[in-house]
């Protein structure tokens, strides 16, 4: 059987992280109080860093991603954080869903990322 690998999240019953069979998954939201949605997505994007490396993996073997933002009139905010932290390199960029959806308290973003390991 494989080891799974888990790492702890915030909150009670969930982990921000998975690792099993080559593969790893991601979640996270911002760790930043601000009502900027570039801001979060930047905060965002910074902790899944953190997490892909406790399962020893980094954002260059992403394979898919879904974003949630609460205003899709705001996307091309996360779009312009977001094309910071893929980079220039299309050979390392996922593919990616952006939708619109609600979120607890002041999240404004939430991040779901695939990677092979």
């Amino acid at each position: 059987m494989s080891e799974i690998i888990r790492v702890r999240g915030q909150a009670t019953g969930r982990n921000s992280g998975s690792a099993v069979n080559g593969f790893a998954w991601a979640v996270a939201t911002s760790q930043v109080d601000t009502d900027d949605l570039y801001e979060q997505t930047v905060s965002t994007l910074a902790r899944i860093d953190a997490i892909l490396a406790e399962m020893d993996t980094d954002r260059t073997r992403a394979i898919t991603a879904t974003v949630y933002i609460t205003d899709i009139s705001q996307k091309a905010e996360m779009d312009r954080a977001w094309c910071e932290w893929v980079g220039d390199d299309p050979t390392h960029w996922p593919q990616r869903a952006c939708v619109q959806a609600a979120l607890s308290e002041n999240d404004l973003v939430e991040v779901v990322l695939m990677v092979a390991r």
